[in-house]
């Protein structure tokens, strides 16, 4: 109905979002994002502490403002000087006779609270605290950032720090900062949480001539987070790449929902701190162990598309190939070089890193025949010695820039023989810009003509490397981030996943729970996986002997016989699994001993019988599928090798609820079992683990109650796969709160469920309603195309003849977080979809941009308003003070239903009506 051609042009480029958002912005100062835009873009500064003493924090903040060209007006405010640096200063910032977008604290750490609550009463829009100290000198810890944190709140201002390093923006000349070194402009976007990294990176950066668009040091996050800077700079006009230093992260969720949403169009660089903490918590569950913290954070990046690199320069090489380069579809390198050292010193590099040498073409190799001496190597690496004229390089390179079989080349110069380093750059400049991959370079070299030849390269973006290693690691980095896209791009398969009634699954908790006991025993576990149709092994349960051999005799021999004790969690520890049990005399014999380890074990463990399964004779792989809670990121799904070595090879891949099939494949590509599987010829059922997957996964998001989750092991076999053991351990924490079903602590937003829903139209027709899914595309794209011409221009503000998977997947793939599309679809046939409301949360949070959508043959049936309605609900639910949407100006049906609905109308332009309705 309308709204969507804004919409698409958000899609297609941000510049959308600046012009019409920041435009937004005039009139509600206090948003969220544009406070930020006032620390990143300020026309008024005051430096709260700014001094004559040399050497003092306040007096390089203020020379540095007011001495580096910076273009808007600086205010010192000290209430015990006349004049700072020549310039008349403030007793305090309610005097500054202008109002003041950013404030710098730079004072004793006891009166910063006073300080910032002066701030809010000003009308100061943002605060960066340099200060440091106030939880060492107040009596709990916390006090004085309480007392900050609550002025924040009751002002709106938004606040970096406290003890941070400040705030750079070359662009405008702007230093908020005591940093002694300057920083060229660029595209890059540098966020640290470490001061001592953001001084040693612009020390750094000049030497190596790297520009940013911003430098900063976030200080202790009070306020302001990775999240929110990640958001900001997502849709900055001057930042083409993000660098993240992280040693922490203060809200996961958040962090995930904006990293997912920039990286689809700006590459994040991050470098994590403290791989190797260790976790103090106990666990009961293999999951427990397996999952580590950084194990944990890496999935969390993969998931969200960001690049994880291991050193601080590989941060900076990898943003800046980034963005000079296409980025590399397939992890095939083609070396050229003319020293064979250095290249097999990259290639070593290339296999560690999980590369592949790219293995040349028929028609290359034959052509590279024809050009080269006999005793060059032809095979890549291509080593063309020592002698390698510019022409030789140029003639290999023509050949092999063609190559199909190559996803990305690196060119090796070593300063020897009748290459000049200089006429090789230029050469490799102008090929590389003939070929849509990448193109790096090692001038190994440190003479004045391989530093003059390495400017030549790094000022035409081809992106040139100290060493091999370095430009190998760069390479792979590169493939890393194409891969995490991809995953964020796929369309998925529709599997078959249904809720089953969970009533009597958390009554079985609850029970448990007010038994005391924080594990499920073994039946109590394989009943939910028998409710989500996960494949398990049959189980019954004897609590004497008399009822072990009568059950085991119907089951029939051979069995297995597990402990059943609440107080012990792995069985297979004590002895407690015995398999191949074949009579009812061995039966009766093992009955007794079993329950004689579990007294033998502990005085205080109750055996309250065995557990009887069919023995499983068909060899098969044992893996495990399990799930813990993170501290920061919330559940977790593992899986790989399972069994009673598990925890051993800890062959284990991690992802997050909720799962469906594309992310489901990924999980099990990444793990050891499935390679070696794959290697032998032994291949897994993949598709039907994919299922058990997503099932597993819908089970996690289902059940946040359950902390812990175990099926291990997972025998897979040729005629199928089967659970055969299942642990679950109960959070008390969560039950004694008694918010499970209330509230989605996923790390990734959960299938909002609730906008499910049945409605009636004009025609009597059943229509339902449900949030989109990346399993969607194909029909969401048959919908698109039976717009009619004249629907196409009403929604849309031009002709779309067709949609690319890039586009249609950011129409289905979506963050719930920020973004909700409800489709109505009809109930018969292949459920087509015939309509579709959107809404889309801008930065800040405080407003969203809506579109609607009908169908031509289903306008006039009241499906409209019945999508509006949805959207209204919708908006309240993500808690935003207003939705506002773009109409063409001669959709008159369109503007009369906002009006109905309470919207208000305002004529932008003769093409363009703003439609907005306010909530709160």
């Amino acid at each position: 109905m309308g709204g969507f051609g804004k919409v698409l042009k958000q899609y297609k480029v941000y510049t959308f979002i600046q012009k019409s958002y920041f435009a937004e912005m005039k009139e509600h100062p206090n948003l969220g994002i544009e406070n930020l835009n006032r620390i990143f873009n300020p026309k008024r500064i005051a430096v709260i502490g700014a001094s004559e003493r040399k050497d003092s924090i306040g007096a390089k903040i203020f020379s540095n403002l007011i001495s580096a060209g910076y273009a808007g007006t600086v205010f010192p405010v000290n209430p015990f000087r006349q004049t700072v640096q020549g310039l008349t200063a403030y007793p305090s910032i309610s005097k500054v006779p202008s109002k003041i977008d950013l404030a710098v604290i730079t004072t004793p750490a006891h009166i910063v609270p006073q300080i910032v609550e002066e701030c809010g009463k000003s009308g100061v829009a943002a605060v960066i605290i340099i200060s440091a100290g106030l939880k060492e000198i107040s009596e709990d810890g916390t006090d004085l950032e309480k007392q900050v944190l609550e002025q924040q709140k009751k002002y709106g201002m938004r606040i970096i720090g406290l003890n941070s390093f400040g705030v750079i923006r070359p662009k405008i000349n702007l230093y908020a900062t005591f940093a002694d070194k300057q920083a060229r402009p660029g595209k890059i976007a540098f966020i640290s949480q470490s001061a001592a990294l953001c001084a040693s990176a612009l020390d750094w950066a000049w030497e190596a001539q790297v520009g940013f668009s911003a430098v900063v040091s976030t200080g202790s996050l009070l306020d302001v987070d990775l999240g929110d800077l990640i958001d900001y700079f997502g849709i900055d006009a001057q930042t083409r790449s993000i660098l993240v230093y992280v040693e922490s992260i203060k809200d996961g969720r958040k962090f995930m929902s904006a990293a997912r949403c920039s990286a689809r169009t700006k590459p994040i660089v991050l470098i994590k701190a403290g791989r190797f903490k260790e976790t103090r918590q106990a666990t009961l569950c293999h999951s427990g162990s397996l999952g580590g913290e950084d194990a944990v954070y890496d999935a969390a990046f993969r998931r969200a598309g960001i690049v994880r690199v291991e050193a601080i320069r590989d941060l900076f090489n990898c943003a800046e190939a980034l963005a000079m380069q296409p980025h590399p579809t397939g992890p095939n390198l083609t070396i050229i070089t003319n020293a064979g050292g250095p290249a097999i010193m990259a290639t070593d590099n290339l296999i560690a890193k999980g590369g592949k040498l790219s293995q040349l073409s028929t028609e290359a190799v034959q052509a590279l025949k024809n050009i080269l001496p006999l005793y060059c190597s032809i095979a890549n690496p291509i080593d063309l010695y020592e002698e390698a004229t510019t022409e030789r390089f140029r003639n290999v390179m023509e050949i092999s820039l063609k190559d199909p079989n190559s996803n990305g080349f690196l060119i090796i110069y070593t300063p020897q023989g009748a290459t000049k380093p200089i006429a090789l750059a230029k050469t490799i400049v102008e090929l590389a810009k003939q070929i849509k991959k990448p193109v790096l370079t090692a001038f190994m070299g440190e003479d004045g003509h391989c530093r003059k030849a390495r400017h030549i390269l790094q000022g035409n973006g081809v992106p040139t490397f100290a060493t091999p290693e370095e430009a190998v690691s760069t390479f792979m980095y590169m493939y890393d981030y194409s891969r995490n896209l991809e995953l964020l791009y796929q369309t998925p398969e529709e599997l078959p996943v249904q809720k089953p009634n969970l009533t009597s699954l958390k009554g079985t908790l609850r029970r448990a729970f007010c038994e005391g006991r924080q594990i499920l025993n073994l039946p109590e576990s394989l009943s939910f996986l028998e409710a989500y149709k996960i494949p398990a092994v049959k189980t019954l349960v004897a609590r004497t002997p008399e009822e072990a051999i009568t059950l085991s005799s119907e089951m029939g021999y051979p069995v297995v016989l597990k402990a059943l004790s609440p107080q012990i969690s792995h069985k297979s520890k004590i002895g407690g699994v015995l398999l191949n049990v074949c009579s009812p005399s061995e039966t009766k014999a093992l009955f007794g001993e079993i329950a004689n380890r579990v007294k033998n074990y502990s005085s205080t463990a109750e055996f309250q019988g065995v557990s009887i399964q069919p023995m499983i004779h068909e060899k098969g792989y044992e893996m495990i599928i399990g799930s813990k809670k993170d501290a920061q990121f919330g559940s977790t799904i593992l899986f790989g090798m399972g069994g009673t070595t598990t925890e051993l090879f800890k062959a284990v891949s991690i992802g997050f609820p909720p799962l469906n099939q594309t992310l489901a494949k990924r999980l099990i590509d990444d793990t050891a079992i499935y390679k070696h599987a794959s290697s032998i010829g032994y291949p897994l059922n993949v598709k039907l683990l994919e299922e058990i997957l997503v099932k597993f996964s819908q089970l996690v998001t289902d059940f946040p109650e359950i902390k812990e989750a175990d099926i291990n092991p997972l025998i897979a076999n040729p005629n199928g796969i089967v659970a055969v053991d299942a642990r679950m351990v109960i959070d008390w924490d969560r039950m004694m709160r008694e918010v499970a079903e209330h509230h989605d602590d996923c790390l990734i937003a959960s299938y909002p469920q609730k906008y499910v829903a049945v409605r009636r139209l004009k025609n009597e027709t059943h229509v339902s309603l449900r949030p989109i899914k990346p399993e969607d595309e194909e029909r969401f794209n048959a919908f698109m195309k039976s717009l009619s011409l004249e629907s196409m221009r009403f929604r849309f503000f031009a002709i779309i003849k067709e949609m690319s998977h890039e586009t249609l997947t950011r129409y289905c793939n979506l963050d719930y977080d920020r973004e909700v599309a409800i489709v109505a679809e009809l109930q018969d046939g292949n459920k087509p979809i015939i309509g579709a409301v959107r809404l889309i949360v801008e930065p800040g949070g405080k407003s969203g941009e809506f579109a609607v959508l009908v169908g031509d043959k289903w306008q006039g049936l009241k499906l409209g308003s019945k999508l509006m309605d949805l959207l209204v609900e919708i908006g309240k639910d993500m808690r935003v003070d207003k939705i506002f949407g773009y109409v063409s100006a001669n959709n008159y049906k369109m503007l009369e239903l906002c009006k109905k609905k309470g919207f208000k109308v305002e004529t932008l332009d003769e093409e363009t009506v703003l439609a907005s309705l306010f909530l709160q």
